[in-house]
């Protein structure tokens, strides 16, 4: 097999590597899905607050201390090589992941969240590692491969969390989840080779973080992107607190909830996976912006009915559709903005889409726990398809396409500036 590698270009050989890391680390990160707010629920809270503001907190703690991390993490990926990043991303993460299997408190669980949201970011790191790499006329097909990966993880990953927490108990799901980062940073070490060399303009060298930013911004068509991917983060979250409590609502069997919850989470992941590889390489033909236009619109016509739904398998059909749509969603921002900019700053394009992403995270789920208790959770269903009807639309109007590959020269920042 190695050698049979060594015969391809690098960017497929790392395409192949990042693959399956991606896969492994979705599958540990995603295992412990289906069951978080009811973890939180088990734990009890040493301060007496509610569940449903214990499970939102749960999941806005590591957005909202990732949002704040990534963005030095991608600069210091710029300077000191993306590979590095994944490395530290996976190793770190493992290392707080297996400590939430001891967690006492929900609180305290909170904070171990919010630690792994400082260390980890797997996900961006793979992406900037990748588009370092990929000729910009095939992003759409390698973000679209990538995005394979983490809905293969996904689609795995929470159905055996869920099945291992019915079985062994919450506390084995982290142990699995721990496992699957330590061989995915393995997997990088190993089989992904690297030339990096730093490219630091030397007329703007002592440019800061914030200077470099605002000129990133300015190019055609990155504000609105990043504005489009927290839109979309923003709806994909919200439901994620509320989602395992409306499965115990719907379903008769308590004892199979988790499981359930679990093949919910990962056949709509599955769905994802499989449209991605075909949509990514449609919009490299069609256009980037027409598939994530259509796609974003059907991703929130899918969503409103989920509302209505008076039976498990109603709810695994449209959540199945969802999944589909969002497969032309996801890798199309992600291969749109790696066009509108350069190579060599991958590291900061990436990080700061991270903790823009992030934002919406660690907004998405207090927002979702208010929609549940200020109406009902139902509610919370008809609130994202809103919100992605609204993004697809605003995709239409506001979102320029990307005609040629382009490489702007950015200024990016010295190192002492971070």
């Amino acid at each position: 097999m190695l050698k049979a590698l060594s015969k391809i270009p690098r960017w497929q050989r790392t395409l192949i590597v990042l693959f399956f890391s991606q896969m492994a680390t979705a599958v540990g990160f995603s295992s412990i899905f289906p069951f978080l707010p009811l973890y939180v629920k088990s734990l009890g809270s040493s301060t007496g607050m509610s569940v449903e503001l214990l499970s939102g907190l749960v999941f806005s703690a590591q957005a909202f201390t990732m949002m704040l991390a990534a963005p030095v993490w991608g600069r210091l990926a710029d300077r000191y090589g993306r590979k590095l990043m994944v490395i530290r991303a996976s190793f770190g993460g493992a290392i707080v992941l297996l400590m939430m299997a001891y967690a006492q408190t929900a609180e305290q669980l909170i904070a171990l969240r919010a630690l792994q949201g400082l260390i980890s970011g797997t996900v961006a790191a793979n992406s900037a590692l990748l588009a370092a790499q990929v000729p910009r006329e095939r992003m759409g097909y390698a973000m679209g491969m990538l995005q394979v990966g983490l809905g293969a993880g996904v689609a795995f990953g929470p159905l055996i969390g869920g099945i291992v927490a019915d079985t062994f108990g919450y506390a084995s799901a982290f142990y699995v989840t721990a496992v699957m980062l330590f061989l995915a940073g393995v997997l990088v070490f190993i089989g992904v080779q690297e030339d990096f060399h730093p490219q630091i303009s030397e007329e703007r060298e002592g440019q800061g973080i914030f200077a470099f930013w605002g000129q990133l911004l300015k190019f055609p068509g990155v504000k609105q992107t990043y504005s489009l991917r927290f839109l979309v983060q923003l709806a994909r979250s919200m439901l994620i607190p509320v989602m395992p409590l409306f499965v115990v609502q719907l379903m008769a069997d308590a004892a199979r909830v988790n499981s359930f919850t679990g093949l919910l989470i990962g056949t709509r992941a599955a769905a994802t996976t499989v449209s991605a590889m075909f949509l990514g390489r449609l919009a490299d033909r069609v256009g980037h912006r027409k598939v994530a236009v259509v796609s974003a619109i059907l991703a929130g016509l899918f969503y409103i009915p989920q509302s209505l739904v008076t039976s498990e398998w109603q709810l695994l059909v449209l959540a199945t559709l969802v999944g589909v749509a969002l497969g032309g969603v996801i890798p199309t921002l992600s291969a749109i903005l790696a066009r509108y900019t350069e190579s060599g700053a991958e590291g900061a394009v990436f990080g700061l889409d991270t903790s823009i992403r992030s934002g919406a995270r660690s907004v998405a789920p207090l927002l979702g726990s208010w929609i549940a208790i200020s109406w009902d959770l139902r509610g919370t269903f008809v609130v994202t398809g809103l919100v992605l009807l609204a993004t697809g639309f605003a995709a239409r109007i506001i979102l320029p396409e990307p005609a040629q590959p382009r490489k702007p020269s950015i200024p990016r920042p010295h190192p002492s500036n971070l």
